[in-house]
């Protein structure tokens, strides 16, 4: 079963909140991880409601209204059928920042301590405050599966459609850094040890990924509609596979299941972080089974973090809304006669890996 973008929501380190702008500029940084570019606030949340909200939450909260709006279905939020038939979000950690207030408070010995950052530090907070904000009482799910939780809410959606127990759904995939959390997994390895230059990351041949963050929603539904950007026609995840044969065989089965070859994609998007210790695969797979695709990266533009195969999905469909692949986002210059397939492949640390296909 296929899902149609009719809508997307993103925040990110780059400029990508307009949705009639496509990467009008590339943001440069050298810093210890990237950080989102906000917007304000004021424009999609209460400012009562939005006091004692997190950053995660108001960053969550508005790339949904984002989504929503530019599907055309904002801001009539009392008409039934602007509502999604199901609210599904993907998160690797939650609310990070409440996480860190309420142990912080612990070790600071204190007694009675504010409830909020204990509410708000839950996985299906985010889920919820949406809801709520919408007022809409349909199906709200919350996926906790680390770097497969952005795919596991995009297939909880497919199997809803194909099942027809649901007609939309507004899947969005969220995650956000702190230096706390960054200077703890940094000490396992996950990150640069200095301040690093997302435009050359690929140039540093050093251990460790440039952290980052975001929050991309997304407006499914089972029929395209006059904003539709492209076709979602499937996901797939594969756990620890044994080499990159074994990746390349889960490749062309993956594609075979919809009579398809690598020789059909147009372009293929690859997760490249900097990490010389996993970039590896992808250069094989670019050597290998992508050698005769456009390849695509797109971490130096967002960081890495659980859910930023979110981020790969808007790049995917505005390259077939646009016809266009910006030059920042180019690893070889193929030049494909056509933009109709695209192929996303992303892995974190060898251990989880994704596919997804879009069509035009």
């Amino acid at each position: 079963m296929s899902a149609f973008i009719n809508g997307i929501g993103m925040i990110s380190p780059q400029l990508t909140t307009d949705p009639h702008l496509f990467l009008p500029e590339v943001k440069e940084y050298t810093a210890d991880y990237l950080t989102c570019i906000e917007p304000n606030y004021k424009e999609f949340i209460n400012p009562i409601a939005r006091r004692r909200m997190s950053r995660l939450i108001k960053m969550g909260i508005t790339a949904a209204k984002l989504a929503l709006s530019d599907a055309n279905l904002l801001p009539s939020t009392s008409r039934e059928g602007s509502l999604p038939d199901a609210i599904i979000t993907g998160t690797g950690l939650g609310s990070v920042e409440d996480t860190e207030r309420i142990l912080s408070g612990m070790l600071a010995g204190e007694v009675l301590m504010n409830p909020t950052p204990f509410i708000q530090s839950t996985y299906n907070t985010i889920s919820s405050q949406i809801a709520i904000t919408l007022k809409c009482h349909n199906y709200n799910s919350t996926y906790v599966h680390r770097s497969f939780s952005f795919e596991s809410a995009l297939q909880d959606a497919l199997l809803q459609f194909d099942e027809g127990t649901a007609a939309s759904a507004l899947v969005s995939g969220i995650d956000e850094m702190t230096l706390n959390h960054l200077n703890i997994t940094r000490k396992a390895g996950h990150w640069k040890i200095k301040p690093a230059n997302n435009l050359s990351i690929l140039s540093s041949h050093t251990p460790g990924a440039l952290a980052g963050e975001g929050a991309a929603s997304f407006m499914l539904a089972n029929a395209p509609s006059s904003s539709t950007y492209a076709s979602l026609n499937g996901v797939q995840t594969i756990y620890r596979p044994a080499d990159v044969i074994q990746i390349e065989n889960h490749i062309r089965r993956f594609l075979s299941g919809y009579s398809l070859s690598t020789d059909d994609m147009d372009a293929v998007i690859l997760g490249h972080n900097g990490d010389c210790d996993y970039d590896s695969i992808y250069d094989k797979l670019g050597a290998g089974i992508f050698r005769e695709q456009q390849q695509l990266w797109y971490k130096h533009l967002c960081g890495e973090y659980y859910t930023s195969t979110g981020f790969a999905l808007w790049l995917a469909a505005n390259i077939l809304k646009n016809s266009l692949i910006p030059a920042a986002v180019k690893l070889n210059n193929r030049n494909p006669k056509q933009l109709k397939n695209i192929l996303v492949y992303n892995q974190y640390r060898n251990i989880n890996h994704s596919l997804m296909w879009l069509s035009k």
